[in-house]
């Protein structure tokens, strides 16, 4: 009996411990969406050329700017904002955010409605 409660115990303080250190971790992360990209090498259909992060702390011939969010490939980064996101870590403001349809809105699903 003795050794199947030291076992829940240890059992429990791992998994809080677990719990601990995922919360450390986030909140100590940095912007890990962030990159530095050349604001004249937009492109339809790649989006703007991510550059060393040197080219958005000092002035040089590259236009350089944080970019936020986005799906990065092959060195270009498409789909997130010049602007960062005010809550933290999530999708970046852009036109392409999600819509969170409720009751009542109209979301184009087409769900809910009979046809008669």
């Amino acid at each position: 009996m003795a050794d199947s409660r030291r076992q829940l115990r240890s059992g429990t303080v791992v998994l809080g411990g677990m719990g601990l250190l995922a919360v450390a971790l986030t909140a100590c992360s940095t912007d890990p969406d962030k990159r530095c990209v050349d604001r004249d090498s937009y492109t339809a259909t790649k989006g703007y050329e991510v550059v060393a992060d040197k080219n958005c702390k000092t002035t040089t011939s590259v236009n350089g700017s944080y970019y936020y969010g986005g799906k990065k490939k092959s060195g270009w980064v498409k789909g997130g904002s010049f602007t960062k996101s005010g809550s933290g870590s999530g999708s970046s403001s852009g036109g392409s955010g999600v819509d969170r349809g409720g009751l009542g809105s109209d979301s184009g699903s087409g769900k809910g409605s009979s046809g008669g």
